[in-house]
């Protein structure tokens, strides 16, 4: 009698217990790759999303004179816990055989342990303050950038032609000229767009060189003819030449790049102030020759655009908070995008130069 009562115990717990157990068991087995999908996805976004966050935010610092500071992430270990709970419970009823309820919980806790430090140092410092090297512009060009934005952003001169020297520090006082400058790369960004476009980076005499080619089919081109007239070279060629002004006596023109530092003061004069802050005197006020305020979308808004609001702004891209303002850029505006992901490009490019 006593067997048969044990045989029927085991027969009501049997199936349960194989319930639980197989569950803890393919459980266990699937965990790993379950949150291999989902949390390598989660951590990439958030690297990327702060990582914009913290240019943003050192555009918006460089526009109030303020230091920027970088905050490197070395190293992200996550571990998970897991637990599981297992339980039975059983009502008797009357002329009733045992029912037994099996009960199980599985908890899973995550443990990330992150490692990041501020970039500083005479290595880094070297990266941001040393200029933009030709080969780093003819890299961009390959990786699909448009000549223009390109030049724009990362040069200061090519030849006599000044993109905005000044605006490479802290906001002038004295609006800068760009008119011709930016007339002569647009006559490049014209050859780009129809294919009669390239450039060539090369060392000669152990100097740095960009080469630029127009092919045979567009060298007498208005636009090519255009771009040269602007840099003072003859017409009709289909190479021309650009260097460090350094070396006299040279066969290069002279073309001079900004260092990073000085690509993202020249970047934050896309920020929209608050007329508070402006009437404050909290930023530098810059004017034209006559006096008047100048209006630095003049240069800037043909490739960023950041603006200010004093309650969270929708429609936004990317947005930071900051001296009690939303600084943001929106997300529909696909050319202060590119621009930024621009910015964000030549950052990695001259920080790994320094690393």
């Amino acid at each position: 009698m006593v067997s048969i009562i044990k045989l029927l115990q085991f027969k009501y717990l049997a199936g349960p217990l194989l319930v639980i157990l197989s569950s803890i068991f393919f459980g266990c087995t699937k965990y790993g790759p379950v949150f291999l999908q989902s949390e390598r996805s989660q951590y990439n976004q958030a690297i990327q999303k702060t990582n914009d966050e913290q240019l943003l935010l050192n555009l918006v610092r460089l526009k109030y004179h303020d230091n920027p500071l970088f905050m490197e992430v070395h190293s992200i270990a996550s571990q998970f816990t897991l637990q599981n709970d297992i339980g039975i419970s059983t009502q008797l009823q009357t002329g009733a055989k045992g029912i037994f309820t099996p009960d199980a919980s599985t908890f899973v806790e995550e443990r990330p342990t992150i490692s990041y430090s501020p970039l500083h140092g005479e290595n880094f410092v070297q990266s941001v303050l040393t200029a933009v090297s030709l080969k780093n512009i003819v890299l961009l060009f390959h990786s699909g950038w448009s000549v223009d934005r390109i030049f724009k952003v990362c040069l200061q001169r090519i030849n006599k032609l000044k993109n905005a020297p000044s605006a490479s520090g802290p906001t002038p006082k004295i609006a800068p000229k760009t008119g011709k400058f930016f007339k002569a790369v647009n006559f490049l960004r014209q050859l780009q767009s129809q294919g009669g476009l390239d450039l060539v980076y090369r060392v000669s005499d152990g100097e740095s060189q960009l080469v630029i080619h127009i092919s045979e089919a567009f060298k007498n081109s208005q636009p090519a003819n255009q771009f040269a007239r602007s840099i003072n070279a003859a017409i009709g060629q289909t190479s021309y030449v650009f260097g460090a002004p350094s070396i006299k006596d040279k066969q290069s023109i002279d073309i001079v790049t900004r260092s990073l530092l000085g690509v993202m003061f020249y970047l934050s004069e896309a920020v929209e102030v608050p007329k508070q802050d402006i009437l404050e005197g909290r930023v530098t006020l810059t004017k034209t020759d006559e006096g008047e305020v100048f209006d630095w979308a003049e240069i800037t808004g043909e490739l960023l655009r950041i603006h200010n609001s004093p309650n969270p702004p929708v429609d936004v891209s990317l947005l930071i908070f900051y001296r009690n303002y939303w600084f943001y850029i929106s997300d529909s505006d696909l050319v202060s995008k590119s621009t930024f992901s621009l910015l964000a490009q030549i950052y990695a490019l001259q920080a790994e130069d320094g690393g």
